[in-house]
């Protein structure tokens, strides 16, 4: 079995493209490929949200990378790893988020995409401010 593999991991402050993560995991072997793109959403926590801003450490992507690379040596189903976050300012329905993650099988390469953007999400010092439909703002998930 091929050695897992990371192929792309960057945060970018332009729009993502999900056709790119799913490219950059291509493998000969995978029999399961699993995409996740986050989007922004209308609502959190019971609360209109008319649009966010992103901020980002400016060791964002080397922790990203390291939180990808970390994953394929503690899985040896993952094949190949791609992942993407955005950074500034973004609208409702614009992605925030897109990994892919090939594996030899579907389950295991659903089980290491949920993993890989738990992670993230976990342990990138990324940071989100939400502007609510009533004009309020506020940080949300400021826990790195």
């Amino acid at each position: 079995m091929t050695s897992p593999v990371v192929r792309l991991t960057a945060v970018r402050d332009t729009p993502l493209r999900v056709d790119e993560v799913l490219a950059a995991v291509t493998h000969p072997a995978a029999g399961g490929t699993s995409v996740f793109v986050g989007t922004v959403r209308d609502h959190d926590a019971g609360r209109g949200v008319t649009a966010l801003s992103y901020s980002a450490h400016p060791q964002a992507a080397e922790r990203m990378r390291e939180i990808a690379e970390r994953l394929a040596a503690d899985d040896p189903h993952v094949l190949a790893i791609a992942a993407l976050h955005r950074v500034g300012d973004l609208l409702v329905g614009d992605t925030a988020i897109a990994v892919a993650i090939a594996t030899a099988h579907r389950a295991e390469a659903f089980a290491a995409c949920r993993e890989l953007v738990e992670r993230i999400k976990h342990g990138v010092p990324i940071w989100k401010h939400q502007t609510y439909t009533d004009g309020d703002r506020g940080w949300v998930d400021c826990d790195h």
